[in-house]
């Protein structure tokens, strides 16, 4: 018996050295890889104080995955040569706003985002225009339809969709299409198998599925990406749900999407086959898939793509930049506001800076732990003069900034830490000043449905109620 327990005690004793090794080998790993100082003391506070569970969590939500590659350097620049080929003439550049020259180059240089010139550009502010716009140009679709959400739902609209994709697929029109597994969970597969045995190659993004159940749980596919025959594209917030359509229990989602023709549609491509080249390893890059595209209009824009896996957070350096080189306003629509701390720091300096901020929030949202941890960082906005508005009607889903009459910024990317540091996003920026006063006066408009938030009203809120937000602030970095 004596033998027995010895054994068991160095046993014991072998695992707990093993344990102990293995948190202090991960914590040398999160100190050396430099990230904010803030974020690594949490991490190591709760990987020493919490054994067991401090390690899974991290396996699942905390590793660094910047300088892991999903695409090769030559393969992405192989991709990306058909905008670049369609790109704005040098010479044209004087033609973009002088105070956002620097932006158009900051894309350039972290995300190699060309200057697209002369798109036409449709808004949607609602479903049922988007959706019955969409349904004709699948219907109209002769060589290619490439498809991708982050939520494909089995409802009406999906099955709508679906049916009409297996239609194009049997007149001989490629079909591609990708979805994000997680945001797509709920869907069985026999959905998409119905696609694919109708001859549509259907891929699921980082596919989560046991024994291979990683840290990808927590990387997404956020983008929402249509181009049909390389001249006709759609990016934005929608996904494929029919309460997009019909509302939901808490209301109508108000959402913003964009259909485009002309040369735009290739920054939406490349977008597309870049990721489609990480999930089928399939290399397309012939000049079918951008064709020549008319000049419609003197706007100037560029696509932006930013995931956990590049150097550069591309859309957080932008989302700065803009406010940073503000003069006049900044409006902002945003399902959830769980700003990093330097966008945190750049609003409130422009607001105490003079500069007219309005954050258009939803009074209800479609999750109670962000919604709470969004509420804790309005009271330093509101003091540092930040005009805040709750949406009532429904759901504010749009994601959208618009600065001076100059610049639109649109697309998939909340302005939280998930959008901006571990999903893949696709986000649209529009030098354009007839087109951002359009979208200044969907804003505007918008603001009729709001009620705007007095200081003297919020900082009533009952004590329990500013300590649980407080709380669920401490939980932004993984809502």
């Amino acid at each position: 018996m004596f033998a027995v327990i010895q054994i068991q005690t160095i046993v014991g004793s072998i695992l707990f050295l093993l344990y102990a090794i293995t948190i202090l080998g991960v914590v040398a790993v999160v100190i050396t890889e430099n990230r904010n100082p803030l974020k690594t003391i949490s991490w190591v506070v709760v990987l020493l104080l919490t054994p067991g569970l401090g390690l899974l969590f991290y396996f699942f939500f905390g590793q660094d995955n910047r300088k892991q590659k999903i695409i090769s350097r030559r393969t992405y620049k192989r991709i990306m040569q058909g905008p670049q080929r369609k790109k704005m003439p040098f010479n044209l550049i004087s033609e973009m706003p002088k105070a956002y020259i620097p932006l158009a180059t900051l894309l350039y240089h972290n995300n190699q985002s060309a200057l697209l010139y002369g798109s036409r550009i449709k808004t949607y502010t609602n479903g049922v225009d988007k959706f019955n716009d969409f349904m004709d140009d699948l219907k109209n679709a002769k060589h290619h339809i490439h498809l991708q959400y982050y939520i494909f739902c089995d409802d009406e609209i999906g099955n709508r969709v679906k049916k009409l994709l297996i239609e194009k697929a049997g007149e001989g029109v490629k079909v591609r299409v990708m979805y994000d597994d997680v945001g797509s969970w709920n869907v069985k597969k026999l959905f998409f198998k119905e696609m694919t045995d109708a001859g549509i190659e259907v891929y699921a993004f980082l596919k989560v599925a046991f024994p291979v159940f990683t840290s990808k749980v927590n990387y997404r596919n956020h983008r929402k990406i249509v181009v049909i025959d390389g001249n006709t594209g759609y990016v934005g917030g929608m996904n494929i749900a029919d309460r997009y359509l019909k509302g939901n229990s808490l209301g109508v989602w108000r959402d913003s999407h964009f259909r485009f023709t002309g040369k735009g549609v290739h920054g939406l491509q490349s977008a597309f086959l870049i990721d489609w080249y990480v999930v089928s390893k399939q290399l397309l890059k012939d000049p079918v898939y951008y064709p020549p595209a008319e000049i419609y209009t003197k706007n100037i824009m560029q696509i932006a793509t930013c995931g956990p896996t590049g150097h550069w957070r591309t859309l957080l350096q932008a989302t700065i930049y803009l406010i940073a080189n503000a003069k006049k306003y900044i409006y902002i629509q945003t399902p959830y506001f769980l700003p990093t701390e330097g966008l945190n720091q750049a609003l409130q300096t422009a607001a105490l800076g003079g500069i007219d901020i309005r954050l258009m929030l939803p009074e209800r949202s479609d999750t109670r732990s962000a919604n709470m941890a969004t509420h804790s960082y309005l009271d330093d906005m509101l003091k540092a003069g930040v005009k805040v508005y709750f949406y009532k009607p429904g759901f504010l889903h749009s994601k959208l900034i618009i600065v001076d009459d100059t610049v639109t910024a649109a697309g998939s990317a909340n302005m939280d830490f998930r959008s901006f540091e571990h999903n893949f996003e696709v986000n649209v920026y529009m030098y354009d000043e007839a087109f951002a006063k359009e979208m200044k006066k969907i804003f505007t408009h918008d603001m009729q449905q709001c009620e705007c938030i007095t200081p003297a009203r919020w900082f009533k809120r009952p004590a329990l109620q500013r300590l649980s937000e407080s709380f669920m602030r401490l939980f932004s970095p993984l809502l």
